[in-house]
């Protein structure tokens, strides 16, 4: 079979779901995996693998299941400096009162990065003058660092440093990650002058550049930035389309779907790393656009043999256990 008729049957597969009620109530299907998504999690936050626990930390803080704080701020103290940074800018996104004093240990680590973190979660907690330690950090030399800090001043909204994000972006200096960091930050300031920039890294023929500019774009937002993902939804490559579906949904347009169900629905013709990453994408996107079609294909996710898949997976139950 061609790959043209593959994807004619695939969308008729997805079409005959559509109107014939093949799946079930979404409601339903998320309190029944609920139970199973928190073992995820907290197997993950446990796992002898640092990368593990930093995505399981993660979730942990996008979904707000503050159940498991008390495990991350144990964390602030792991091995691993990716953990204790993931793990410090938890604390801060769910502005978690009473790791105050372990936050402030951490400015003294022995990590440039893992400093900065705990810079962030104590202006979260109300610590406003622990910025200057973030905004020079991003002039440092570490490229690593400059990035992270640039990610952390986005975070933050901090219209003040502007000035030093917009250095970042332009500077010879700067690496091409920490460029793209700087201008997600400054869109997610809601810096509208940013548009154009963001503009070129979506025509770019580099995957990365498009996927980077349309989880910039995605947090631009407003009415301008998801129209401008919905271009994305034709783009050649699978992880590129996932990701604009999921930033969709993300703004709250859930025309990105029948991307998902293609990927789901359809055979997996990407060697191993693309189809974890893909996986991973499609698993995150569920949460997102939240539609009963997409819901039933978590429980197969929650299976899946990558980690970071099931974690992905647990993540979309946790939001659409609450949703908005």
């Amino acid at each position: 079979m061609s790959k043209e008729k593959l994807r004619i049957f695939v969308l008729i597969l997805i079409l005959t779901c559509l109107f014939t009620n093949c799946y079930g109530s979404a409601s339903e299907t998320v309190k029944s995996l609920v139970a199973n998504a928190e073992k995820i999690v907290s197997d993950g936050l446990k796992s002898p693998e640092g990368i593990i626990r930093t995505n399981a930390i993660e979730v942990v803080s996008s979904s707000k299941k503050i159940e498991f704080l008390p495990e991350i701020v144990g964390l602030l103290n792991d091995n691993i400096m990716l953990v204790r940074f993931a793990a410090a800018v938890a604390i801060g996104d769910m502005e978690y009162k009473g790791s105050e004093k372990q936050l402030q240990q951490l400015l003294n680590d022995l990590d440039v990065n893992v400093k900065i973190a705990a810079a962030y979660a104590l202006c979260k907690l109300g610590e406003k003058q622990h910025l200057a330690i973030i905004q020079k950090a991003a002039e440092v030399n570490d490229q690593a660092v400059k990035a992270n800090a640039a990610w952390l001043l986005g975070k933050l909204k901090s219209t003040e440093s502007l000035p030093i994000l917009y250095r970042l972006k332009d500077s010879g200096d700067s690496s091409d990650k920490v460029a793209f960091v700087a201008t997600e930050a400054i869109a997610r300031i809601g810096d509208e002058k940013i548009y154009n920039k963001i503009w070129t890294m979506l025509i770019s023929v580099y995957v990365d550049d498009r996927c980077m500019g349309i989880y910039a774009m995605g947090a631009l937002g407003g009415e301008r930035g998801r129209d401008t993902i919905l271009t994305m939804l034709d783009d050649d490559i699978p992880q590129v389309r996932l990701i604009a579906a999921e930033q969709l949904g993300a703004l709250g347009d859930k025309s990105g779907q029948f991307v998902v169900l293609e990927y789901l629905a359809g055979p997996k013709q990407q060697e191993k790393f693309s189809a974890e990453r893909c996986d991973i994408l499609a698993a995150l996107a569920i949460g997102r656009i939240g539609t009963d079609k997409l819901t039933e294909y978590l429980p197969k996710l929650l299976k899946n043999d990558s980690p970071a898949a099931r974690l992905a997976a647990a993540k979309s139950v946790f939001i659409l256990e609450k949703p908005n």
